[in-house]
């Protein structure tokens, strides 16, 4: 399987002439990201996550492309694009189903608190060919499985750098890589993946940083 990083939370999937794209957000390269893509997953509605115009138009342009989100993004979706309705599907926790010849399970439920005086909203992560785990805007550990690659929140308004460390030790994946970087500068993020990879590395976690539009095997 190959994986691409791109800008912030989007990460695309492709194997075998099939791809997957997860969470083209405002932030990312959403149209590239995009091109050629057969199924899309999104986490949650916050804009870094989901760019509901450029997937709008794709879903338009695509009559073969799917969408699984949460309810309200996909309530959302269906308004923008009520020709392709019936391809914008539901995700909820404990959902499990294809995407586009991936096997998809689905965990979590709730954005992580950004404040108390911020609504919380729906958030579900996707652990993608019993490999790949992105979690969204959560640290929410996947029970009953075992995840091969992580995708780790490296930065956001809700969390701190303890409340990572602890999560790439907790999930314990071979293999990890960063998202959600948009909102550092290099010293930053340089300083706060050092620490993951140091402390995740003495659990067997091998951390490597990919940089906008990198590929990896996995």
């Amino acid at each position: 399987m190959l994986l691409t990083k791109f800008t912030h939370a989007c990460v695309r999937l492709e194997q075998e002439g099939r791809v997957l794209v997860l969470d083209p957000g405002i932030f990312s390269e959403s149209a590239t990201a995009l091109e050629g893509a057969h199924a899309v997953l999104i986490t949650h509605e916050h804009a870094d996550h989901y760019d509901g115009d450029a997937l709008t138009k794709v879903l338009t342009a695509a009559p073969e492309l799917t969408v699984h989100a949460p309810a309200g993004v996909a309530r959302d979706l269906r308004v923008r694009a009520p020709e392709a309705a019936d391809r914008i599907l539901d995700a909820a926790p404990g959902d499990s189903f294809m995407a586009a010849g991936f096997a998809v399970q689905c965990f979590g439920g709730q954005h992580a608190l950004i404040h108390p005086s911020i609504p919380v909203v729906a958030n579900v992560g996707y652990l993608i060919d019993d490999d790949v785990y992105h979690p969204g805007d959560s640290l929410i550990v996947p029970d009953g499985v075992s995840v091969g690659t992580l995708l780790v929140p490296v930065h956001a308004p809700w969390s701190k750098v303890s409340e990572v460390v602890d999560f790439v030790v907790s999930v314990r994946a071979p293999h990890a890589f960063q998202i959600y970087d948009g909102l550092l500068n290099e010293q930053g993020l340089a300083f706060t993946e050092s620490h993951i990879a140091r402390m995740g590395g003495l659990h067997g976690v091998q951390f490597r940083h990919l940089n906008a539009g990198q590929s990896a095997e996995i």
